[in-house]
């Protein structure tokens, strides 16, 4: 998979991606990262890359010619399955997309600043909007490092236990049921003795059970909501 990037701070993803799984899926050539600077690609002799918004109003606008340009010079050498800009307003990110986005071979990412980015970026050129919640961050640079990360461990042979990530929180539409290692006693709390019998359809059976609990308890919607 090859995951590029348009920021304006591409300085930031310089320690996230070096480190951990990220790292690792790199260095094993299962993945490719790169963050492009969009303020090479303005025609501004301060590299400027936003302006005030038209009819007034707070705050600046990521100006259209800088970030078209970086997007047409980056798909005449890379066909990407999705072009997604990350925005408050988008559509919320969740196990299922990230499932969904884990098949395709390219993806770009554009990260917003400021109020956002001219619309017309957003009608002619944006496949995919996603969001990580509902918040506002100061730009799109930590979710589109959220949106990394949850692919990429999503590529075979990324994560040592082929297994691990089919039984993460989200992936059966239930949260993970409790998890526990040795010692068996630690300070008289103890483990499950069922966890300790032997008796897998028993144990599989319990640990459904306890993911059904734990959803209900904590996350109710996720029993409602099977869309993508």
């Amino acid at each position: 998979m090859r995951i590029d990037i348009l920021s304006i701070f591409p300085e930031m993803f310089k320690g996230p991606f070096s480190h951990s799984i990220i790292k690792r899926a790199q260095e094993k050539g299962l993945a490719e990262i790169h963050v492009h600077d969009i303020r090479i690609y303005s025609k501004n002799k301060h590299k400027k890359v936003d302006d005030y918004p038209y009819a007034g109003g707070a705050g600046m606008v990521m100006m259209a010619e800088p970030i078209v340009s970086a997007i047409e010079d980056l798909k005449s050498k890379t066909n990407y399955d999705a072009i997604v800009f990350m925005t408050p307003d988008g559509k919320v990110f969740n196990q299922n997309i990230a499932n969904h986005f884990s098949s395709f071979d390219n993806i770009l990412l554009l990260c917003g600043h400021y109020k956002g980015i001219d619309e017309r970026i957003r009608e002619n050129y944006i496949t995919h909007e996603m969001s990580i919640g509902d918040y506002v961050l100061s730009g799109g640079e930590l979710a589109a490092m959220i949106v990394t990360d949850a692919l990429i461990r999503l590529i075979p042979g990324v994560l040592g236990d082929e297994t691990s990530a089919l039984s993460d929180s989200f992936q059966d539409g239930l949260l993970s049921p409790p998890v526990y290692t040795r010692p068996f006693d630690f300070k008289g709390f103890k483990v499950p003795e069922i966890l300790l019998s032997g008796n897998e359809k028993a144990i599989v059976e319990w640990k459904y059970q306890k993911a059904l609990e734990r959803t209900q308890n904590r996350r109710p919607d996720l029993l409602k909501n099977d869309e993508l």
